[in-house]
């Protein structure tokens, strides 16, 4: 079955260029990875993206109000099959019948392609401690990947080289053939085998790059981390891909960040989370004791007389910045400080004493049950309930 290009699109079948154009460019812009980095998006954006190439393409578009899919290699996706399987499929059927005059043959092609294509896009993880998430850094990274050759410049051709007109395709970049259907003749153009679609050859390829115009090279780039990034996100350095076939413009590097686990720190988004151990008198009678944050160093934290373990100290601002999708920082998130209550083990004669005289004083010689519910009807409170009924 066909795709719906135009409902990926979110358009008519009678849209016109323009409002095809705005509505890619409205959903490029919320489903790009640089603005919404989930796997979803990534895989809604290359749909939209695929659905404007074919519908800003007049030749595919017709494809596609005649029922067919211009991108399926195997035919038009109508039902039972496609009936002229045995002629290259409805895509080449559709460019003889808009792209030649006639069904008598004399069909008039697309042309020769260039040699100058756009380059592809690369991606790498770069491995991030969580300190370097939270203030950014510049990172030194090797990527192995396709460069300028610097040779010929991009040229493919060897000094003194020159380009000949293909005489196969005659420059025409492609080789037709007649076939029989029951619609008549059928003109069918693939590209050229021995110019590849160029319409010329290389009579002196460049001995670097045998005339690609780009060699594969390892080369040093440095990724500049914006403050705030997390796991699993995405920064594109523009221009840092593969160069293109040809000496075709660079495609782009995007760096994924792995966050490598902390020592010390849990981070749930925005918030960071850390474990705080104090002694038991710390906790019965309060003080004020340092702690070490991740980005502002030491900080007094203030833990109130009779602290109890489990308690949940809250610092607003001391968590990780907040990366907003413009790659600006925009606050910081909270510090949550959970109290650990440590009970000594071991204790000397003097220290046994003492705590003794002060469970005397208290009154706690004797440890007792809890009265669980008994003011506001708690759980065994109702278990009891049940077992009297």
């Amino acid at each position: 079955m066909a795709r719906d290009y135009y409902g990926t699109l979110g358009v008519a079948k009678n849209a016109t260029e323009q409002e095809i154009k705005r509505a890619y460019r409205k959903m490029a812009r919320e489903l790009h990875p640089d603005v919404n980095p989930s796997e979803d998006a990534q895989h809604r954006f290359g749909e939209v993206t695929t659905a404007y190439e074919v519908l800003s393409d007049p030749q595919k578009r017709k494809i596609v109000d005649l029922g067919g899919d211009p991108l399926d290699s195997g035919g038009g996706g109508g039902r039972g099959g496609d009936p002229f399987s045995g002629f290259g499929g409805l895509g080449d059927i559709m460019d003889a019948f808009f792209g030649a005059a006639g069904g008598g043959g004399g069909g008039r092609g697309r042309g020769p392609r260039s040699r100058v294509q756009p380059g592809s896009d690369a991606l790498l993880r770069l491995g991030l401690t969580l300190e370097e998430c939270a203030t950014g850094v510049d990172k030194d990274i090797t990527v192995d990947t396709a460069i300028l050759c610097d040779l010929c410049r991009g040229a493919g051709t060897a000094e003194g080289g020159t380009l000949k007109t293909c005489d196969t395709c005659g420059g025409q970049g492609e080789v037709q053939s007649v076939q029989r259907s029951f619609l008549g003749q059928v003109v069918t153009a693939r590209p050229c085998p021995v110019c590849r679609g160029f319409g010329e050859v290389i009579t002196d390829p460049c001995r670097q790059c045998g005339g690609d115009g780009r060699v594969r090279a390892r080369r040093n780039v440095t990724a500049k981390i914006p403050p705030g990034v997390g796991d699993g996100m995405r920064i594109r350095l523009s221009g840092q891909g593969e160069v293109g076939s040809g000496g075709g413009p660079a495609g782009d590097l995007y760096v994924e960040v792995d966050e490598e686990p902390h020592e010390v720190f849990v981070r749930q988004g925005h918030d960071l989370h850390c474990n705080f151990r104090i002694p038991m008198t710390t906790a019965a009678l309060g003080a004020s004791v340092p702690i070490e944050t991740l980005i502002d160093g030491e900080y007094e934290l203030d833990v109130e007389p009779g602290t109890q373990p489990a308690t949940e100290l809250v610092l607003t601002g001391k968590g990780m910045p907040r990366l907003r999708s413009s790659g600006r920082v925009d606050g910081r998130g909270d510090l949550h400080v959970h109290i650990d209550v440590q009970v000594p083990t071991k204790l000397d004669d003097e220290q046994r004493d003492l705590l003794r005289e002060l469970a005397r004083q208290r009154g706690e010689e004797v440890p007792t049950l809890a009265t669980n519910g008994r003011a506001h009807g708690g759980l065994f409170s109702k278990l009891r309930a049940k077992s009297h009924k």
